[in-house]
């Protein structure tokens, strides 16, 4: 079996940021629990990477436990996560999102 290093890009880091910010809001414990389990859900695209389908030129994984998904690419031994992104999102804005970002 294959490994990968998975790498998260700044735009990524932001998503999730952005994300653990609305999650704060309901609930502090909220917000923690959904930056763990996505910062588990991209760790384990180390073993997982390719096996999804490409969206919108990206590799999409759906997080375990929060409606998001998680958009990335496969460069030799390297993964790069370009994007965290809320699936009850307006659909064309994240669209522009991960053009900008490819």
């Amino acid at each position: 079996m294959k490994e990968y290093e998975v790498k998260i890009l700044s735009f990524a880091y932001e998503d999730i940021k952005d994300a653990k910010i609305f999650y704060q809001k309901q609930e502090k414990r909220l917000a923690d629990y959904f930056q763990n389990t996505i910062l588990s859900d991209i760790q384990s695209l180390s073993f997982q990477a390719g096996i999804h389908y490409k969206t919108f030129g990206f590799y999409r994984k759906i997080a375990s436990k929060f409606p998001y998904a998680i958009y990335y690419d496969i460069f030799e031994d390297e993964v790069f996560v370009f994007a965290v992104l809320d699936l009850r999102a307006n659909p064309e804005k994240s669209i522009k999102k991960l053009k900008d970002r490819k």
